[in-house]
C-alpha cells in the first residue's frame, strides 16, 4: 500500500484513469475492420457511440441512486468496475456477428465506465482538498489520453486483427485497476450522501450554478461528437488530398492533444480561476466549429494542425467547468447535483452524435462539424455571469 504522503498517489490515479477510459472508443478504432467482417450499416458508428453513452448515463444514476461509492470504498468499485467493463468489451469477441451485439457490448461498458470515470473523480477528491481543479486537470487529462489509446494501437498494427485490438485495450483496463488497489482511501473522503432529485430545480433556482451547468452542456454538445467522428472527417480530406494519410495515427494525437489543454489550463486556473479558462476554451473551440469548412480544403499540415489545436481546447474545460459545478452547487445537494448535470450532460451528447450521424450520409465531410457551433454559442451565453463575477474587483 502507496504511504499517504508518497508523491506518487496523483500519477497512480492518474495512470488507473488512463486504463480505464482505453474502454470508451476501442471499438472506434477498429470500426471498418468490423464493418467489413460482421456487414454493418453505415450509421455503425453512431449507434455504437451513444449505447455507451447511455449505458454511462444509466450506470451514473444507479450508482448515485444507491450510492454504491460511498456504501463501499472507492477503489475497490473502481477495480471491479474496471473488471466488469473489460469483459463487457472482450465480450465481443465471443458475441455473434451483428450490430445488435455490438450495441449490447458498447451498452455493458458505457454502464461500467460510470464506476471508472466518476468514481476516479471522486478517489482524487477523497486526497486533494486544496488545488482539486488542478488534480481534476490531470484526471480529466488522463481520461483524454484512454479515450484516445485504442485509435494508437491500431495505428502501430495496422494489420492487427481487431480482436487483438479489443483484447488488448480489455487487459490495459484490468491492469489499471489494479494499480488503484495500490492506494488507500484518501483522508478527505466525502461522507455518505442520499441521492436527491430535488437538485434538478437547484439548476434553474442557483443563478451561478445554472451558468456553469448550461456552460457544461454547451461543451458536451460539442465534445463527444467531434471525437466520435474526427476519423470520418480525417479519411474524407484524405480522400481528396493524402490518400495515404495515416488516419488511426492522427485521430490519437488529434483526441490526445486535450490532455494537454486540460493540465495546462488546470495550471492557469490556480492564477486565473476556473471560469476564465472555461470561458477561454469553450470560446476557442467555437470559433474552430465555424471555420471547420473552410479549414477542411485547407492543405492537409494545415487541417492537421487546426484539428490538434482543436483537439487542445475541445475538452480543456471539462475539468474547469467540474470545478465550477462542484464550487457552485447547493452544499446540501452538491452530489446529486453533480451527478443529474453528468447525466443531462451526456444525453445532449446522444443528440448531437445521433445528428452528425444522419448528417454523415447526406452532406459534405467539410460541413459535418459546423452544427456543433450551437453548444459553444449558447454554453457562451449562459455562461455571462460566471464572467461578470471572475471579472468583479473582489475577483482577480
Amino acid at each position: 500500500m502507496v504511504r499517504r504522503d508518497s508523491f506518487l498517489i496523483l500519477p497512480l490515479i492518474v495512470l488507473s484513469q488512463f486504463a480505464g477510459a482505453s474502454l470508451w472508443f476501442a471499438p472506434n478504432a477498429v470500426l471498418g475492420d468490423l464493418q467489413r467482417e460482421w456487414q454493418l450499416p453505415a450509421e455503425a458508428l453512431g449507434g455504437m457511440t451513444s449505447a455507451s453513452l447511455i449505458g454511462f448515463i444509466i450506470g451514473t444514476l444507479v450508482f448515485a441512486f444507491f450510492a454504491i461509492a460511498d456504501r463501499f470504498s472507492p477503489r475497490i468499485v473502481f477495480f471491479q468496475c474496471t473488471l466488469l467493463g473489460a469483459a463487457a468489451n472482450a465480450l465481443l469477441l465471443l458475441l455473434p456477428a451483428g450490430f445488435w451485439p455490438l450495441v449490447l457490448s458498447r451498452l455493458l461498458t458505457g454502464f461500467f465506465l460510470a464506476g471508472i470515470y466518476p468514481v476516479g473523480m471522486k478517489i482524487a477528491a477523497g486526497w486533494y482538498q486544496r488545488n482539486l481543479g488542478h488534480a481534476l486537470g490531470f484526471l480529466t487529462g488522463a481520461l483524454v489520453l484512454g479515450t484516445a489509446f485504442p485509435h494508437l494501437l491500431k495505428s502501430f498494427g495496422q494489420h492487427l486483427p481487431w480482436q487483438t485490438v479489443i483484447l488488448g485495450v480489455s487487459v490495459i483496463a484490468a491492469c489499471g485497476g489494479v494499480v488503484m488497489l495500490f492506494l488507500a482511501d484518501g483522508p478527505y473522503l466525502a461522507k455518505p450522501t442520499v441521492f436527491d432529485p430535488r437538485a434538478f430545480i437547484a439548476i434553474y433556482r442557483v443563478r451561478l450554478f445554472r451558468a456553469s451547468a448550461f456552460g457544461y452542456f454547451g461543451h458536451m454538445w460539442e465534445l463527444y461528437a467531434f471525437w466520435a467522428f474526427v476519423p470520418i472527417v480525417l479519411a474524407a480530406h484524405a480522400a481528396r488530398a493524402l490518400p495515404e494519410l495515416a488516419i488511426s495515427f492522427w485521430s490519437f494525437w488529434i483526441i490526445a492533444a486535450g490532455s494537454l489543454g486540460c493540465a495546462i489550463g488546470g495550471l492557469i486556473s490556480l492564477r486565473t480561476g476556473s471560469a476564465r479558462v472555461a470561458f477561454a476554451q469553450l470560446a476557442s473551440s467555437g470559433v474552430c466549429c465555424a471555420i471547420s469548412p473552410l479549414m477542411f480544403h485547407a492543405p492537409t499540415p494545415v487541417f492537421l494542425a487546426f484539428l490538434v489545436f482543436w483537439g487542445v481546447v475541445v475538452v480543456g474545460d471539462s475539468p474547469q467547468f467540474s470545478a465550477l459545478n462542484a464550487q457552485n452547487a447547493p452544499r446540501h445537494l452538491v452530489g446529486s447535483a453533480l451527478t443529474i448535470v453528468n447525466s443531462i450532460g451526456f444525453a445532449i451528447t446522444i443528440f448531437s452524435v445521433q445528428l452528425l450521424n444522419k448528417l454523415a450520409i447526406v452532406i459534405d465531410a467539410s460541413f459535418l462539424f459546423l452544427p456543433l457551433v450551437i453548444g459553444p454559442m449558447l454554453g457562451l451565453r449562459a455562461f455571462a455571469p460566471l464572467m461578470r463575477q471572475a471579472k468583479s474587483p473582489s475577483n482577480p
